[in-house]
């Protein structure tokens, strides 16, 4: 069988931790280019993985036609790299958040679409055991009509986005994070492109719920936000409301919680617990077969989508319309603490 080629485009410390050992793991798959900037790490990275090509340039890399590109760079970056990959053929993972602009966010979902190609957002939570069924079934009327969501997250990330400590972890690490990468407010740093970036994706997709406008209040540290609290109003008349902070302690696990009311029920998803409950209306009680762990974050299912997708097989469950539609919702978000909590439009399409 002709293996898949795969490229990677901004080889820093998540993708050398997770995103490359996930696709070297594959045997469908021949890790055929790496770009990163910085002549050393790019060779230590190519030799470390076995690429058969590595630059500094992206365009020299995606100038090979590989079949799958994963797009790990810095955020200000995803659009160019991810729209190069995807009109030159390749179906795409990109990290979160999609991009920063909520209109280079949809265009590539166009690109997407009109190059037949898969690009997926790596959202892990999204491919975690029967989140999918669950979607499902509460598209099909699980809870009848959604009037209300709550989405929490509060993660291991204070360390991250302020100081120059960073995770204990790091310090093992094959590449150490740039602290501008997430510190830098003008490049996508703090809490809400970084880590609500996975909560809304999870809710967006779990609830199907399409937003329009957005009223949101920020707390900032070290000129980035470190906590966010806003309330969402969605076509068709649902409410939501999120929030999340930084403020999980290292070695803890980070708590995500999904509730979802509906006109004929309710669901409650405690990801930390890995713990999920339907109770409907009609005296129902159901609760999924959830063992310890289940719901624990699962970094390679995103990667591992990508090359089943390229092969014809399995299902998009992070979707470039979901990363649209979180980018559009964190950019109104920002927009509306800034005006103090004004309520303010969410760019849809």
């Amino acid at each position: 069988m002709q293996k898949l080629k795969a490229a990677v485009i901004g080889a820093g410390w998540f993708a050398a931790y997770s995103h490359i050992p996930t696709l070297a793991a594959r045997a469908e798959v021949e890790l055929d280019g790496v770009c990163r900037l910085g002549v050393d790490d790019l060779e230590r990275v190519r030799d470390a993985f076995g690429f058969a090509f590595a630059s500094e340039d992206y365009h020299e890399v995606l100038a090979r036609r590989p079949d799958v590109v994963i797009v790990s760079s810095p955020h200000r970056f995803h659009y160019e790299q991810a729209r190069a990959a995807l009109e030159g053929g390749a179906h795409v993972m990109c990290e979160k958040p999609m991009t920063l602009d909520p209109d280079e966010a949809w265009d590539l979902v166009e690109i997407a679409r009109r190059n037949d190609r898969h690009l997926l957002i790596a959202n892990s939570h999204n491919y975690l055991p029967h989140v999918g069924a669950l979607r499902d079934r509460i598209a099909d009327g699980l809870i009848g009509e959604i009037e209300h969501v709550s989405c929490s997250f509060i993660s291991v990330t204070r360390e991250v986005f302020t100081g120059a400590a960073g995770l204990k972890r790091w310090d093992e690490a094959f590449f150490r994070p740039d602290r501008s990468t997430w510190q830098d407010p003008q490049g996508g740093g703090g809490f809400a492109y970084g880590q609500l970036s996975h909560s809304l994706a999870l809710m967006f997709y779990l609830s199907g719920l399409v937003p329009d406008r957005v009223a949101a209040l920020t707390r900032v540290a070290e000129g980035v936000d470190i906590a966010d609290s806003a309330v969402l109003g969605c076509k068709g008349g649902a409410t939501v409301s999120v929030s999340g902070s930084v403020a999980m302690p290292q070695g803890e696990r980070a708590l995500m919680r999904v509730f979802l009311a509906g006109s004929l029920g309710l669901v409650t998803a405690e990801f930390d617990l890995d713990r999920c409950d339907i109770k409907l209306n009609d005296g129902t009680r159901e609760t999924l077969p959830l063992s310890a762990g289940d719901w624990a974050v699962n970094s390679a299912a995103p990667v591992d989508a990508l090359v089943d997708l390229a092969l014809g097989r399995g299902r998009n469950q992070s979707e470039g319309a979901i990363g649209a539609m979180t980018t559009a919702t964190i950019h109104a978000m920002l927009a509306s603490a800034d005006k103090g909590g004004e309520m303010v439009g969410v760019v849809t399409r």
